[in-house]
């Protein structure tokens, strides 16, 4: 299968939305539950600028993921860590475009001097941890019920990779 990855325009809109409410409602990915609508999604474009970007995978001219760097704290000193959001359409899971979101996302973030990545997810999405876990990332610890979704407390597993090596981090 050939994969696109580029970066995200306004016209992708529809398809990151319908993805992230895919995310939403199969309950693996997020502790949202209310499905969002476009004005939402463009209000989160629109906070998706300079450092913090977004790609999509694009397969014959189908969107069928994305991946956004976020804001992680707005404190000065957590300045070059950044918050990861990975998305594939259902269809798509499993098959590789993953590994292909991550590899560009990362190379973003480092010319836009992030020295790290961090993420949760749920301790029982397998799949997503496979993928972070083979691509160099590490677990970090599970904040026990750290949420709630469908009235139930669930834990949320935090993971990270650094970008650069531990020396480069010591500006002086």
């Amino acid at each position: 299968m050939d994969i696109l990855i580029r970066t995200v325009n306004q016209g992708d809109l529809p398809s990151i939305l319908r993805i992230y409410n895919q995310g939403i409602e199969d309950r693996i990915a997020t502790l949202e539950t209310d499905l969002k609508d476009l004005p939402f999604m463009e209000g989160w474009f629109e906070k998706h600028q300079e450092r913090y970007q977004v790609i999509v995978a694009e397969s014959q001219n189908q969107i069928v993921g994305w991946a956004s760097l976020n804001p992680y704290n707005l404190r000065e000193a957590y300045k070059g860590v950044a918050d990861l959001s990975l998305y594939i359409e259902r269809e798509f899971r499993g098959k590789g475009i993953g590994g292909k979101l991550l590899k560009e996302i990362e190379g973003i973030a480092r010319e836009n001097r992030f020295h790290k990545i961090i993420l949760f997810t749920f301790p029982f999405n397998q799949l997503g941890q496979g993928l972070y876990q083979n691509k160099g990332y590490r677990d970090v610890g599970v904040f026990k019920h750290q949420g709630i979704l469908d009235n139930k407390f669930v834990d949320v597993m935090a993971m990270e990779k650094l970008l650069i090596n531990e020396e480069d981090t010591n500006e002086n």
